[in-house]
């Protein structure tokens, strides 16, 4: 079967950048098993399942995150971006791009994980996915907003989760901004990863042809 030429998506490259610890190999094993998804995926169709709560309370507060957001910083109304930009090595669809800035919102789902004193972005995939939307749109800034909005009671597990409020605190506690310079270097290591993983996906052809010629013979 002729399969479409892989291109990862910005929300995924964190997924594919960890360096291998092996000598003969590569690609981690946590690129290699990305990769064997984004194949069976090409073959059989659909899409891997990777949601949960976290994931669910962000889109269903997102629009709502964005206002808060707004509001608090007086900017004025954000429309959310609705354009999916791509280039030869990637894919994606920025949440916001405001002034020239891109701007990507993340919903924490309670105070115990919301970044409040991190200096730092709590996780390099998000670095990753903002180096990957500057990439596409050729801009140099990007903002990573954390926000703490109230969890919808249709989300929340009557046994484990506490429905705790925040609407009554001030935005400082609620509000949370890593501010991310494009990085040109980064940019080429994704662009070489993408490669990589483009010659391991013929290789896991020629493997998958290889037995079934075995089969056949």
């Amino acid at each position: 079967m002729d399969m479409k030429e892989f291109k990862i998506r910005c929300s995924a490259i964190g997924q594919i950048m960890a360096n291998s610890r092996s000598k003969t190999e590569v690609l981690s094993k946590t690129t290699q098993s990305y990769v064997q998804d984004w194949m069976k995926e090409q073959i059989y169709g659909g899409q891997k399942f990777t949601g949960n709560k976290y994931t669910e309370k962000g889109l269903e507060m997102e629009d709502d995150s964005i206002d808060y957001f707004s509001e608090e910083l007086d900017l004025g109304f954000l429309a959310k971006n609705t354009v999916k930009y791509q280039n030869e090595f990637m894919t994606g669809t920025p949440d916001l791009i405001h002034n020239g800035v891109i701007i990507d919102m993340k919903n924490s789902w309670d105070h115990w994980t919301f970044p409040l004193f991190e200096d730092k972005i709590p996780t390099k995939d998000y670095y990753w996915q903002l180096q990957g939307y500057m990439a596409l749109t050729t801009l140099k800034k990007a903002k990573l907003v954390y926000t703490l909005m109230e969890t919808p009671t249709d989300l929340l597990n009557q046994w484990t989760d506490v429905p705790y409020e925040y609407d009554n605190l001030d935005a400082k506690y609620r509000i949370k901004v890593f501010e991310v310079e494009r990085n040109d270097d980064d940019i080429q290591k994704i662009y070489d990863r993408v490669e990589e993983c483009r010659e391991y996906i013929k290789t896991l052809n020629t493997k998958v042809n290889e037995e079934q010629n075995s089969l056949c013979g």
